[in-house]
């Protein structure tokens, strides 16, 4: 798995270089802005892109739409200081995979790391749980959608919106195939299907998605 990193501070992106690079990460490049960002991801192609948010010249945010815009396939994480939620939120609805937050310890780092090659949502503790109370709170208020019509989120099947809702608690593939007695394959199978009806590129994308159409709300 190829990672680039941005971020404008020298000694973290050196630290975080050196500590990815001894678990066997493949670090292909650096970026001290978003601007260096976007052009070092249109010449490496990395898998995974770690970017702090607050950067000179073009800010995380900004370079994650260029950059997703370009080239969709790469996979964009904050990882950043900033605990806001307008900053979490806009990232998202950027195009983010993840969020994570640099006073994780590094096991979680790693932990999460892997669980972004599985296939899962990759957010530090708690932050999931805040996108989707934000967004059920949108939904009591007007602002998006409502009811838990399955054609308010893209016509899913039964099987599809029970494992989008499993998945929108948080819970690892393995634990919502042992809920549905499934097998962690066929769970996956599912969830690459309600990213295509969907039309968005990541888990958190389409419970952000689903969670604005009111699905969520009891």
């Amino acid at each position: 798995m190829k990672i680039l990193l941005a971020d404008d501070h020298p000694l973290f992106l050196d630290g975080l270089q050196n500590l990815l690079a001894t678990r066997g990460y493949e670090i292909v490049a650096t970026a001290r802005n978003g601007r260096e960002a976007l052009a070092k991801v249109q010449e490496f192609r990395p898998d995974i892109l770690l970017m702090d948010i607050f950067m000179p010249e073009c800010n995380g945010l900004e370079a994650t739409r260029l950059i997703k815009a370009l080239i969709p396939e790469c996979k964009i994480i904050m990882l950043t200081f900033a605990e806001d939620d307008v900053s979490l939120f806009e990232a998202i609805k950027s195009g983010a995979s993840g969020y994570l937050l640099k006073s994780l310890h590094a096991t979680e780092l790693f932990n999460l790391l892997a669980g972004l090659e599985r296939g899962e949502a990759v957010f530090s503790p708690g932050l999931a749980d805040r996108i989707l109370k934000e967004f059920a709170q949108n939904s009591k208020n007007g602002r998006t959608g409502s009811g838990n019509n399955l054609e308010t989120v893209g016509g899913l099947t039964d099987r599809q919106a029970e494992v989008l809702r499993l998945v929108a608690q948080g819970k690892l593939y393995k634990e919502v195939a042992a809920d549905l007695g499934l097998s962690e394959r066929t769970i996956k199978y599912h969830m690459g299907r309600i990213l295509d009806i969907l039309h968005v590129e990541s888990k958190a994308q389409a419970i952000s998605y689903a969670a604005g159409k009111g699905f969520f709300d009891s």
